[in-house]
């Protein structure tokens, strides 16, 4: 019939309790934590925020941005819910209405992005067709004390400059 039979391992007591691993990992853990008891200087600490993360890269995807457009500063969005729609966790909320100047169908009239709900993957900034939302502020860490400070609407989206790898290659 082609059927194989697999025998499995660990059929005493003592391998189906997992002392055995249970020691390994603590021998581990101990081996480390008393190599720190010894020499705490080799420790690596940052002392945020007075310090700066040394490793973070160009490529980090930081706090969202709303971009404007070089020919008449307008906001580029065209409202085409290309990034909500690509948004696995739904943080974007859009609502549109019609362009009066001509340059566009829509814009947005209401674009908040809640994050505390995103997970910085970066789906927005690759479903736009208009390269209007980028995650480049070189923002890594936001604060706030109420929840309503972690919804960034249009205005505050499009006060976030962007930070080119020269100003990043300076700002560390």
């Amino acid at each position: 019939m082609g059927i194989k039979v697999v025998h499995r391992h660990g059929n005493t007591f003592k391998e189906k309790m997992y002392i055995s691993a249970i020691f390994s990992g603590m021998k581990t853990t101990l081996k480390h934590f008393s190599a720190n008891l010894k020499d705490a200087s080799q420790i690596p600490t940052v002392c945020y925020p007075d310090e700066k993360p040394t490793d973070i890269t160009p490529r980090y995807r930081g706090v969202h941005r709303l971009t404007h457009r070089k020919e008449d500063d307008s906001i580029a969005c065209v409202a085409c819910f290309m990034c909500a729609t690509a948004c696995p966790s739904n943080c974007i909320d859009i609502v549109a209405i019609a362009r009066e100047d001509g340059v566009d169908e829509k814009m947005p009239k209401v674009f908040n992005i809640d994050l505390l709900e995103c997970i910085f993957c970066g789906y927005c900034v690759e479903a736009c067709p208009c390269d209007a939302i980028r995650m480049d502020s070189g923002i890594y860490s936001v604060v706030g004390e109420t929840r309503e400070e972690f919804v960034y609407d249009k205005e505050k989206l499009l006060s976030i400059k962007g930070i080119s790898k020269e100003e990043y290659s300076l700002a560390k």
